[in-house]
């Protein structure tokens, strides 16, 4: 894992403002290992993925924060999702994509959906807005507004290489908390990261330092970084779940797919790795008469 796949929180001294900053280069890479996904398909994903690290970044649970999007258009589904400890995977489903495809032309009409799988009962959450804006940025910012009431401002980017983004948010004022500025002063304030926010220079948003991003993203404000948390690609597929599936569906239904093509191949739904039996492994797999437990290999 490189040392720039990591996720950062920061926050305003004496405002109530705090965001987060986020950077993946090899974990975007092993992500893309086995697919093949058209370009505009790919920006989208990438920005999804760490799209779902920042949301990740501002919950304190256990568990899973899944991010789909599904519409009527050219990406009827895609989804990214980040564990509590910032293992991301991620997949898209597509058809008819255009090399020049915009994001309303991708996803078409339809819901953001964030779910949160947490062991806690009182974390877990799921909540749906409609697509929104002309970039997954905008329906982001949407969904908050609509979905948690908490203004916020996000700025993504995808390359080849790289997927970075940022997410500012504005905290609600509750009584006795020590932020010495009034309300015009707050409004003022919020619309000037916005703007530095959204005008941000691509280059500076995908750089390796987070200092820089945060400041840049905070508008020169006195600016508090916390220490950085590191992200890696982590897809629960493995050799093993495989075999237990195949096991699942039975010995005379593996036997005719390998009679039939000299192999069994699998592959995972969410990281496109495959993975192939042969003869010989198809044979080992039901030499024991003892049945490996589970049968979900790819979810």
């Amino acid at each position: 894992m490189s040392a720039s796949d990591r996720v950062h929180r920061f926050l305003l001294d004496e405002r109530p403002v705090r965001g987060q900053t986020a950077r993946l280069e090899s974990t975007w890479a092993a992500l893309l290992q086995h697919s093949s996904y058209p370009a505009p398909v790919k920006n989208l994903l990438g920005e999804a993925v760490v799209a779902s690290v920042l949301l990740a970044a501002t919950l304190k649970f256990e568990g899973t924060l899944t991010l789909q999007l599904q519409g009527n258009g050219q990406i009827p589904l895609l989804v990214a999702q980040c564990s509590h400890d910032f293992g991301v995977r991620g997949m898209a489903q597509f058809e008819g994509v255009t090399d020049a495809a915009e994001f309303r032309e991708l996803v078409g009409a339809g819901n953001v959906t964030v779910t949160v799988e947490a062991a806690d009962r009182v974390s877990r959450y799921q909540g749906v807005v409609p697509l929104a804006g002309q970039s997954l940025a905008e329906s982001l910012e949407e969904y908050f507004e609509r979905s948690e009431q908490i203004p916020s401002i996000v700025r993504l980017t995808a390359t080849e290489q790289v997927v970075a983004g940022a997410l500012v948010q504005r905290l609600p004022l509750a009584g006795g908390e020590p932020f010495d500025i009034d309300p015009p002063a707050l409004e003022a304030l919020w619309e000037r990261l916005r703007a530095a926010v959204h005008l941000m220079p691509g280059d500076i948003l995908l750089d390796r330092s987070a200092g820089i991003v945060a400041r840049a993203a905070m508008a020169d404000e006195d600016t508090r970084l916390f220490a950085a948390q590191p992200v890696s690609f982590e897809c629960r597929c493995s050799p093993e779940r495989v075999a237990a599936l195949l096991r699942g569906l039975g010995e005379s239904e593996v036997r005719a797919v390998l009679a039939e093509e000299g192999a069994v191949t699998v592959t995972c739904e969410f990281c496109h790795r495959p993975y192939r039996f042969d003869s010989i492994e198809v044979e080992r797999l039901f030499a024991s008469a003892e049945m490996a437990p589970g049968s979900d290999a790819i979810n």
